[in-house]
């Protein structure tokens, strides 16, 4: 009923009106965003409605001239500009910084998801996603140490929609949609000709969640992909989520691949703790279900451990919709270290590695929140900061970078993709303004004053 109700709004009003009539038949969060975080966030009783929630930010670009606002002790320039949807980001030993330009790559006949993919579809290109993918990896390089990348140089191209990448010796390792590959890296250079070469298929097909993030261990005997679901809560059939939902280990060597740790929805930005040496990831949960629910997170991956994705979720709250139920997996679900709030989506994590940026921030988790399309208010679109304690996190998050949304709640840009360089900067990939922003600490960094989000 509702699915035939969308589909004749869809044809009849057009797809403004589409849009606006499932917008006006929600209701705002009763919440402050702020309850969804901590290692103990709020948990509502799941609601379900006759039109699921849906409020799109407008992607719409920076004006000239125009940037996101830093924290108080934080100044902010633009690094590059002039991408093409950057969304991930990688530094070689010698400082030059890869990025992914990338989007979903197109769904293979008979797997477009029907009218509910289509929907989804325009949803997302509102939101400024799902045009064509540039397939590439660009190198850029800040020559005079300036801050801002003087070279741009198409890295390696005709790939299919990259995402992660990892240096393992002279080798350099990336995540397509569809396959890990490996190319031959010679230091200092600007572009790589020598085709790649195959080293496990990923799972692909319906693409859900297309993304592949990669990290590799210390000696670089391992490497570790962030596979995400192919359904919000394996409304496909589980046939379809073999070896997705996961963290995938690759030994590169052998070309072989096992799952790691499983039921966590969407695994994508990983790190290594360096107190624990533990491999963190930032997941994005489930939709459907409220305003308030599943709340992102990031949590410590543990070998052979299970998250509860599509059972339950934050541990061991059981998912009434998900068919057959399966309380034997329910009971092992590992509740996750820490909630980043329902529907920020937390794309970019990393860890903190110096204390260059002022002691409070060493040790502790920057997080890109690319940003809410599903939930009244708007959730995210912010880069935040969760401080750590021998290892754990510890304090409410704090603000780094925001103003991606415009007074008029329009977004000006979507952080994705974080990292901090070798010269204490945070880079972030930003996949609406197409620019990649990086923030360094003022003179006065050590004294801010952190402002928890609130």
């Amino acid at each position: 009923m509702r699915i035939r109700m969308v589909a004749k709004l869809a044809s009849s009003a057009g797809i403004g009106a589409l849009i606006l009539s499932l917008v006006s038949c929600n209701r705002p969060s009763s919440l402050p965003e702020s309850a969804g975080y901590g290692a103990d966030p709020q948990l509502p009783e799941p609601e379900s409605s006759f039109i699921p929630i849906v409020r799109i930010a407008q992607a719409i670009g920076w004006a000239k001239g125009q940037t996101p606002k830093p924290a108080k002790g934080f100044e902010v320039v633009a690094f590059a500009s002039g991408l093409d949807h950057p969304r991930w980001l990688y530094e070689l030993p010698n400082g030059d910084i890869l990025v992914a330009e990338t989007d979903a790559p197109s769904k293979p006949e008979g797997k477009s998801g029907g009218l509910r993919g289509w929907i989804e579809g325009l949803v997302m290109k509102r939101a400024g996603s799902h045009e064509r993918s540039a397939n590439r990896i660009t190198l850029l390089r800040d020559k005079n140490g300036d801050g801002i990348a003087e070279i741009k140089s198409t890295f390696l191209e005709n790939l299919v929609s990259p995402f992660g990448m990892a240096l393992i010796g002279d080798q350099l390792y990336v995540a397509n949609a569809d396959a890990l590959m490996r190319f031959p890296y010679q230091a200092n250079a600007t572009r790589i000709e020598t085709p790649g070469v195959k080293i496990v298929d990923l799972p692909a097909g319906r693409n859900h969640h297309w993304t592949k993030s990669l990290i590799a261990n210390a000696d670089g005997s391992r490497l570790y992909v962030g596979v995400g679901s192919n359904s919000n809560v394996a409304e496909n059939g589980m046939e379809e989520e073999e070896n997705r939902a996961a963290v995938l280990e690759i030994d590169p060597v052998a070309k072989t691949s096992r799952v790691f740790a499983s039921g966590l929805r969407n695994p994508v930005g990983m790190d290594w703790n360096p107190v624990t040496g533990e491999l963190w990831v930032a997941v994005n949960e489930r939709d459907e279900i409220g305003n308030d629910l599943v709340p992102d997170y990031m949590t410590s991956v543990k070998e052979g451990g299970f998250y509860g994705w599509p059972y339950s979720y934050f541990g061991q709250h059981v998912d009434k919709r998900v068919e057959p139920q399966r309380p034997d997996l329910v009971t092992k679900a590992i509740k996750p270290d820490y909630a980043l709030g329902a529907h920020s989506a937390s794309l970019g994590f990393t860890f903190i590695h110096t204390s260059r940026l002022g002691q409070h921030y060493e040790n502790g988790a920057i997080i890109g929140q690319h940003g809410s399309w599903n939930r009244i208010p708007f959730a995210g679109y912010r880069v935040i900061f969760v401080p750590f304690e021998n290892g754990r996190p510890l304090g409410p998050p704090e603000d780094i970078l925001t103003g991606f949304l415009n007074e008029e709640d329009k977004a000006q840009g979507r952080p994705v993709g974080v990292l901090v360089d070798k010269h204490s900067g945070v880079l972030v990939a930003d996949d609406v303004g197409n620019i990649i922003w990086r923030v360094t600490a003022s003179s006065a960094a050590t004294k801010t004053e952190n402002v928890p989000i609130r």
